[in-house]
């Protein structure tokens, strides 16, 4: 992790990227350490989290008593100072601060014929008090084929397509802005053998400060693609965050 840290001219990439401001960095972490930890979410049971419209087959885990050590480890090492101290330099957003509770984070863990629909992110921790500002997705897949689908999609803010797809490789760090546009998400069924997983780590720094022209929210808000339609719960959703902004 100590090249990336020192690398020059990464701010600059980050902000000019799009179809909003991202980046992608390999092997940020050394290789043995996310093959270590990729084996310890192999061996683990993560907890299924709720069927819906946006997400099917998805699970996480986010009390670091039940990961591995090595997982943990990570974890806490991008919530020291010096990790943070990158991501403001990286993003220019001052004053983040990572979320002890992990609160919708941690280990992500995505089944054989699961998805995560287009969506952008609550963007209001109500315990912290505090708005979401950055995203920071670690994926830990050895193996991972193309074929199997899962990549990580940023769409344009009209939902005209993705303009950025990014493959869960192992060892894959992705870092996006949080804004009430930041639309992403894997939103095909993924196409691996049963036995394999789409894991990841996702952790979210916040900050006092809200995004330019944001509206306070504690809702994911889902979108659908072009044809796409997620029925009467869905409207219900959209209505509430109407009724919220």
């Amino acid at each position: 992790m100590a090249t990336q840290l020192k690398s020059l001219g990464l701010s600059e990439q980050y902000a000019s990227a799009s179809p909003f401001p991202h980046i992608v960095l390999d092997d940020f972490f050394e290789p043995d350490r996310a093959a270590a930890a990729a084996a310890e979410i192999k061996e683990r049971t993560v907890d299924m989290s709720a069927e819906f419209y946006g997400q099917h087959l998805k699970g996480g885990q986010r009390d670091l008593s039940k990961m591995g050590p090595v997982t943990a480890s990570l974890i806490r090492e991008m919530g020291a100072p010096g990790f943070i101290a990158w991501l403001q330099d990286l993003t220019g957003i001052g004053g983040l601060r990572a979320d002890p509770d992990l609160f919708g984070g941690g280990v992500h863990q995505i089944r054989r014929g699961g998805f995560l629909k287009v969506h952008a992110d609550f963007n209001w921790h109500a315990t912290m008090q505090l708005y979401r500002r950055v995203n920071v997705l670690l994926y830990l897949n050895p193996g991972w084929q193309k074929e199997w689908g899962g990549n990580l999609e940023l769409w344009h803010t009209d939902m005209s397509g993705p303009g950025a797809s990014i493959q869960p490789l192992l060892g894959r760090l992705a870092v996006f802005s949080t804004t009430d546009d930041s639309f992403h998400g894997h939103p095909d069924p993924l196409n691996c053998p049963a036995e394999v997983t789409r894991n990841s780590i996702a952790l979210y720094y916040y900050s006092s400060t809200p995004a330019p022209g944001a509206q306070r929210s504690e809702m994911t808000n889902y979108q659908p693609r072009h044809g796409e339609r997620f029925g009467a719960r869905h409207l219900l959703h959209r209505l509430k965050l109407w009724v919220r902004a």
